[in-house]
């Protein structure tokens, strides 16, 4: 039996708001010079609307992201929940200090005083600048609330 559509229902405003503040892993898609596509799997953390992400300053992404700053960030929870959110849009990247900011995003993943070190150790071996993340559009798909595919895997 096939689908009858081809979008899968979406998260709620909150439902994404949440999603995305408790999300660990993201993956970050911006455009080589050439036109390819660059993706990687990065840290991020959301609040007030955008995302915030580290790059050592001479990274692919941060080059990929002073030409052009269209980006797409996929935030996803592989099966059997299948879930996620897209956002699309617009990169800037910040080269003034973000000490405070950076504790703030390594402090999602590990405890205060470890994240004071693994900071201190990053600075050791480039230099580290701050990217927001302004969405243009979000859109978002979960798979537990679609009763047809539910039904069809079982």
């Amino acid at each position: 039996m096939k689908l009858p559509y081809t979008q899968v229902p979406p998260l709620t405003k909150e439902e994404i708001e949440i999603f995305l503040k408790d999300a660990k892993t993201a993956r970050l898609c911006s455009f080589n010079k050439n036109g390819t596509i660059h993706a990687v799997p990065l840290w991020f953390k959301y609040g007030n609307g955008h995302i915030i992400i580290a790059s050592p300053e001479h990274s692919q992404k941060t080059r990929n992201i002073l030409r052009n700053p269209n980006v797409t960030l996929l935030v996803d929870i592989e099966a059997p929940k299948i879930q996620g959110v897209i956002v699309y849009g617009k990169a800037k990247v910040h080269t003034d200090d973000w000490t405070e900011e950076f504790l703030s995003l390594t402090t999602k993943y590990m405890p205060k005083n470890e994240a004071e070190k693994w900071n201190e150790s990053l600075s050791k071996i480039a230099n580290w600048v701050k990217i927001t993340i302004i969405p243009e559009h979000i859109a978002s798909f979960d798979y537990e609330k679609d009763d047809e595919f539910k039904k069809i895997m079982g």
